[in-house]
């Protein structure tokens, strides 16, 4: 395991995890956001590894949000406005990633922790977990993406009231609402996360970047220019040696069944 201040990462074959672990709460400090940097761009450039899992050393906390006492400090020195881009700019790369991440939401995800859970491509969640964005009770709003990804993923709605009442939702409701995928005890967060992260590394590679892409489409562009994306993902996928092989043996698979 390469060990850092703030963020841990190991592989297992061509799973990648990066692991939080700031106490007490995992928030995250610039320390923190430069770390994730490193970690997620490891990930990236290395094609050996296919899906990446976001998860924390803390039992009962994912990720508390942003470090309030580094952000008060950042807007008495100006330095505010840099650090907003460059996590805006770091859950954009993971939102946009090629290669599923998957959070393991063990506990606590706040702020800018849930607002990190929703770039993720999928959500696993603890039983105990509690979610929400606060950050309109110190008078200010979340601005690591979560005023843009909470409604595409609750509907505008539910977010309004999710981020207006500044209150948390137990694990339940945000199962309920779509915003996590799976819920499992808190022991099983990680192995479930691990064992989803196996299962999607034995697809095709190709197959999975452009299924995502073509996901994204659906959430980012008009009806029809993601039917076209669609399209031609899937002629090309199609056209592909990759795919021709498992067709075949497919085919020949129910033939003999037959």
């Amino acid at each position: 395991m390469t060990g850092h201040k703030t963020v841990n990462t190991s592989a297992d074959g061509s799973v990648f995890t990066i692991v939080i672990d700031h106490p007490p709460v995992n928030a995250i400090d610039p320390q923190t956001l430069f770390e994730l940097e490193s970690a997620v761009e490891e990930f990236s450039s290395e094609p050996v590894y296919r899906v990446a899992i976001l998860a924390s050393a803390n039992l009962t906390v994912f990720v508390s949000g942003a470090d309030v006492p580094a952000f008060a400090g950042m807007v008495k020195t100006g330095k505010i406005g840099e650090f907003v881009l460059r996590g805006q700019a770091l859950f954009n790369k993971i939102a946009a990633s090629p290669k599923p991440i998957i959070a393991a939401i063990n506990g606590l995800a706040l702020g800018g922790g849930l607002e990190l859970a929703m770039a993720c491509s999928l959500r696993i969640a603890s039983e105990r977990a509690k979610l929400g964005l606060p950050e309109i009770n110190l008078g200010i709003l979340p601005g690591w993406g979560g005023t843009q990804r909470l409604p595409r993923i609750v509907g505008s709605t539910r977010a309004a009231e999710m981020i207006l009442l500044g209150e948390t939702i137990t694990a339940q409701e945000a199962f309920r609402l779509n915003l996590v995928n799976r819920l499992v005890p808190r022991s099983e967060v990680l192995g479930t996360a691990q064992a989803i992260a196996k299962k999607i590394a034995g697809k095709s590679e190709a197959a999975v970047r452009a299924a995502l892409e073509s996901i994204r489409a659906a959430m980012e562009t008009e009806f029809e220019k993601g039917l076209a994306i669609e399209a031609r993902e899937i002629i090309a996928l199609v056209e592909s040696e990759e795919a021709q092989e498992k067709i075949r043996a497919f085919l020949e698979k129910h033939t003999l069944a037959a």
